[in-house]
């Protein structure tokens, strides 16, 4: 089982903070490198309890498609997303969001479980680096829009 635990310090009101992290559109522009596409469900705008997306990306040279629910939603402090369909035998992602004064602490903790048994436990170090490295951009897009102006056309 992998598990990445991050924290980004915003400087941003949490409920924006929260919004842009449940944002379709946000998550797409962090994942420009990947060529990820929201395909099925909520393709673009907030996401909410229940809501489904299907992404589509490519990482490691491979086309893989992933469908999420979100199964946890408590506004402004948390939301988590687990897949229902896709390629780890197990995934969940947990965000949560703290205030302190004109800041805002936000948290990721993402799990998972690589399918293959024994075979996949092995490349677990690969695909957490990997996925790492893919959270903390998805975290900075976040970061540089709540602490700018662009979140205005977002959160319309």
């Amino acid at each position: 089982m992998g598990v990445i635990e991050l924290e980004t310090l915003i400087r941003a009101p949490i409920e924006r903070c929260f919004d842009l992290s449940r944002s379709v559109d946000v998550h797409l522009v962090s994942a420009e490198s990947t060529n990820e596409r929201a395909v099925a469900g909520v393709v673009t705008g907030l996401l909410n309890l229940g809501d489904t997306v299907t992404w589509e990306a490519k990482h490691f040279g491979v086309n893989h498609r992933m469908t999420v629910t979100i199964s946890e939603f408590e506004r402004p402090k948390m939301f988590a997303d687990i897949q229902v369909k896709g390629p780890f035998k197990s995934f969940r992602h947990t965000h949560s969001f703290e205030s302190a004064d004109t800041m805002t602490l936000m948290k990721d903790v993402f799990e998972f479980v690589c399918p293959f048994g024994v075979l996949g436990s092995l490349v677990d170090p690969i695909i957490t680096r990997h996925l790492r490295k893919f959270l903390i951009e998805r975290n900075q897009v976040i970061k540089k829009i709540a602490e700018g102006e662009a979140w205005r056309s977002i959160l319309k």
